[in-house]
């Protein structure tokens, strides 16, 4: 069973502009948090696998790769659309790589902030090695 899934928003647009709406009974999960990621050039965001936790990421502006690996190898997915969300179920590894320097990805979390090392698997090998 793949621990992550690509989901689409719809979009409005007028003359006036655009609006992506975000009904929360569309998601997987009630999100608990939500937050902004940007990234300076060359940098890597994330880079690991959540024991407990859910997140559905999206660019709400530029782009950037969301890699994704339950257990069946590296998948590289574009984030460049506010109407593309990925949603990276628990026990799925990710990281962000080649942020544009106008990128800021919107993620929604199912969880509060959980500090400390007790809802990440933080190191490749050993999730890689659990999921074989």
């Amino acid at each position: 069973m793949k621990k992550f899934e690509i989901l689409s928003f719809p979009e409005f647009s007028d003359q006036r502009g655009t609006l992506v709406p975000f009904e929360f009974e569309w998601l997987p999960f009630l999100p608990q948090r939500v937050y902004f990621v940007t990234a300076t050039e060359n940098s890597m965001r994330g880079g690991h696998a959540h024991i407990l936790e859910e997140e559905i990421f999206l660019a709400s502006s530029g782009s950037a790769t969301l890699v994704v690996n339950d257990g069946a190898g590296d998948q590289e997915i574009l984030l460049d659309a506010r109407t593309k969300g990925v949603h990276v179920k628990t026990g799925c590894w990710h990281e962000l790589r080649n942020f544009s320097p106008d990128a800021v990805i919107f993620a929604f979390s199912s969880t509060k902030y959980i500090p400390g090392e007790a809802n990440y698997v933080t190191d490749k090998e050993v999730f890689l090695s659990s999921n074989s």
